[in-house]
């Protein structure tokens, strides 16, 4: 297997490794650890002690204050029940956490991982073909090139890997032309790397199953199984040794991608050269699934696919309307045209010549482009799906881990908080509460074409499998699917891993994008609620608390918090129970953090990471309210995979200073009044943020952003300081375009330009229109500057 080395040139600088990292990069094991029997009952014994703790609070306040009369005025009142909901629902929010992880705990303990022989026996038949598809947008080939590679080497039968390219088709800026023309590469790179080994361990399947026939050569056929699986584990050892290794994630697509394939295969090889040391003789059908295993390995098809190009396609800026476009596609032949409009795809009829022919598929395994799957993901999901008991199972996934040793602090905090979402995720699948998690996830197509939604713009039909109507699209599909009777299920293993954001500036695109939308999507919720309760099968309660606190939660929990902060509470409304009820959540995420191979202080750091980004989850809540009120829908924000520094907006780099600075002013106010436990809570506060600032943004960053926001101002873009005498000037009329469109609505540039050109035949200036040129003047890299402008 020949091995796409980058180019030297190409290849950015590896970052320089802060201080506070870790340095083991290491994963976890894939299968999780065996809860004990002790650590079932501690975390059943934190739900209760949160619970009572809660109760004691909210009778102890509505005893000695309400009744008792201490709050005798209106305002009073308003302040002490405010304080108690805040108080009740982020004590919710904390009990879900615990519940989720009891559920987790209950579901490792009873997995049991199918082994390999009966993964192989499954798909001993001919089976059911499965489709990546790995939406990319604006992102670095080397980055893309290690997902599609994980994908391609997954051993299952019919595998096709589709690189969906969501870039403007002919971009005028040279640097991302060749950025562009690098990615259409990689995929004929890589399908051109594995021709040879997949012609080699055809031609060796068939010459096994010549010798079948043959009684006087099946002594040969073991030695011939083994030296067949030695030639692949050397192909894949050469194929380690050329890939260069520039950080943490290129060393875990090594060492346990490439390495860890050969390494399985190795074990297969070992106990072969075991059997055939003591002269023992395996059933040439087991051989038979041993060779079509190597062929399965190497026989990925790889294609691209540009939506851009076509615009007869959606060309919506977002992730589902890239993946819905293909999707859409799916088990169709289609034709290309080039009219005055562009370049359509139509049907083509059975038997002609299709330009475009995309087999239809009964799996479709979504992958973002910065994830990397392990070996057998896509065999063991789909082995998971085809059981009968999951025959009402619409999506199944293994929720992404982090990749481990990573060289900056918040990238390696953010990879904690996503390790412990890893155990939530499973938790939740034990109430029947699951939520796909768009990263990595195995769809049913029969469940897609459930929830399709078809459209009419343009004249064009717009097939909508996932819905764009929030920037958390899966989200929304999950209670779509669950609405048609479909369940959704993690696989409780670790087998697919997702790069974290390395700086704050991409960290803010990313949990921004996070908070805006679950509370759109409540409506949806409560609609499945009343239909289970007409159907006499109602939801229980602790699916629908998890759901709703898992798109609920960082509104109701960052509204709260700023109160907390903000507001001069009355004293007395403070109460160690409050610590106590708390205590219980943040000893099982400290637990939680070590189970996944992080300190337990970790959690202070977590903390204080939270509050800074207060600003950040507060503007994604306010996103959503502001969608929900005037039905426009909110940008799609790509978070940034990039190797350098991003920048961050001026207020999410002021805002942190302004809590932390607010903090400091309430413990001192409070140390003047004698409010021992607000100055406990407010101390606490700024310890913990003004490390999470120090660590995560840094001073020196902190200045550059602050001056680039207040100076950004001052720069006005080349393209929208063109002079009046440089206006375009109208192209004459296509008689194509006359043909299918007829003349142009009244009133616009169009129809004057045409109206001049009948009569004078000269060409008029296209003045702009509400700030902007018309549409049939505007080219792709044009249209992307004005949306990104509109956004």
């Amino acid at each position: 297997m020949a091995t796409i080395v980058v180019p030297a040139d190409d290849r950015a600088k590896p970052r320089r490794r802060q201080w506070g990292t870790e340095r083991s990069r290491r994963p976890l094991p894939a299968v999780h650890e065996r809860p004990s029997t002790r650590k079932l009952i501690l975390a059943r014994f934190a739900i209760w002690v949160t619970v009572a703790m809660w109760a004691l609070y909210v009778l102890t306040v509505t005893m000695t204050l309400f009744l008792s009369g201490v709050f005798d005025t209106t305002w009073r009142v308003i302040e002490g029940v405010s304080y108690v909901v805040v108080v009740s629902f982020l004590t919710f929010s904390a009990l879900m956490y615990l519940v989720a992880r009891l559920g987790a705990f209950q579901r490792f303990r009873t997995h049991r991982r199918a082994a390999r022989a009966d993964l192989d026996r499954h798909f001993s038949d001919e089976h059911r073909p499965l489709t990546v598809l790995v939406p990319s947008y604006a992102e670095e080939p080397g980055i893309i090139r290690k997902t599609l590679w994980s994908a391609a080497l997954q051993e299952y039968p019919h595998l096709r890997v589709v690189l969906l390219i969501d870039d403007a088709p002919s971009p005028s800026d040279p640097a991302v032309l060749e950025r562009l023309e690098a990615t259409r590469a990689v995929p004929c790179e890589i399908a051109s790397a594995l021709r040879a080994p997949r012609e080699r361990f055809t031609a060796a399947l068939a010459a096994f199953d010549e010798a079948q026939l043959d009684p006087e050569a099946a002594d040969r056929l073991l030695p011939h199984v083994i030296a067949e699986y030695r030639h692949a584990i050397e192909l894949l050892h050469v194929a380690a040794v050329g890939e260069p290794r520039e950080d943490h994630v290129d060393d875990f697509f090594v060492d346990e991608v490439l390495l860890g394939l050969a390494d399985d295969l190795e074990t297969t090889a070992i106990a072969l050269e075991a059997a055939s040391a003591e002269q023992s003789s395996l059933p040439s059908e087991r051989l038979r699934e041993l060779m079509r295993r190597l062929v399965w390995i190497f026989s990925a098809e790889l294609v691209s696919f540009e939506r851009k190009r076509y615009a007869s396609l959606s060309h919506e800026a977002n992730k589902a309307m890239n993946l819905n476009s293909y999707i859409g596609l799916l088990g169709g032949r289609f034709t290309e045209q080039e009219t005055s409009d562009g370049l359509m795809l139509w049907p083509t009829p059975g038997g002609a010549h299709a330009d475009l022919d995309v087999p239809y598929s009964d799996f479709v395994l979504t992958l973002d482009a910065d994830s990397v799957l392990l070996r057998d993901y896509c065999l063991r999901l789909v082995h998971f799906l085809e059981q009968p008991e999951n025959a009402a199972i619409a999506v199944t996934q293994t929720p992404y881990s982090s990749f481990r040793g990573a060289p900056t602090r918040i990238e390696r905090l953010a990879g904690a908080t996503t390790d412990v979402q890893h155990i939530l995720h499973q938790g939740m699948t034990q109430y029947d509460a699951t939520f796909w998690v768009g990263a990595n996830a195995v769809i049913r197509m029969e469940a897609l074409d459930d929830i399709l939604e078809i459209e009419n713009e343009d004249g064009f039909e717009v097939r909508r499998y996932v819905q764009d109507r929030t920037v958390i699209e899966d989200t929304e599909s999950s209670v779509d699917l669950t609405v048609h009777g479909w369940k959704l299920a993690n696989y409780p293993e670790r087998l697919s891993y997702s790069a974290t954001p390395p700086d704050w500036g991409s960290l803010i695109v990313q949990r921004r994008r996070w908070a805006n939308g679950g509370l759109l999507i409540l409506p949806k919720l409560w609609r499945q609620m009343r239909e289970a309760r007409r159907a006499h099968k109602p939801l229980s309660t602790a699916q629908v608390s998890l759901r709703m606190n898992y798109m609920a939660s960082i509104a109701w929990a960052s509204i709260g918090l700023i109160f907390l902060l903000v507001y001069p509470y009355d004293n007395r409304l403070v109460s160690p129970l409050i610590l106590f009820g708390a205590l219980p959540y943040f000893i099982a995420m400290a637990s939680d953090l070590r189970y996944s191979g992080y300190k337990r202080t970790d959690i202070f750091r977590i903390y204080g990471f939270n509050l800074i980004l207060l600003p950040v989850n507060l503007a994604g809540v306010l996103k959503s309210l502001q969608q929900g009120l005037t039905g426009r829908k909110i940008p799609f924000a790509r978070t940034p995979k990039v190797k350098d520094r991003t920048s961050s907006p001026l207020l999410y780099v002021v805002a942190p200073i302004v809590i932390i600075a607010f903090s400091v002013l309430v413990a001192w106010r409070s140390w003047v009044d004698g409010s021992w436990w607000t100055l406990g809570f407010s101390a606490f506060n700024a310890i913990c943020a003004t490390w999470a600032f120090l660590a995560n943004i840094g001073i020196r960053n902190t200045i550059i952003d602050i001056w680039l926001g207040l100076t950004d101002w001052m720069w006005v873009d080349v393209a929208s300081a063109t002079a009046d005498d440089d206006e375009p000037v109208a192209a004459a009329p296509d008689w194509r375009a006359m043909l299918h469109n007829g003349h142009p609505a009244s009133g616009t540039a169009e129809a004057e330009a045409f109206r001049e050109l009948a009569t004078t035949g000269r060409r008029l200036p296209l003045k702009a229109q509400n700030g902007r040129i018309p549409e049939t003047t505007v080219d792709d890299d044009d249209r992307m500057t004005l949306e990104k402008a509109d956004a």
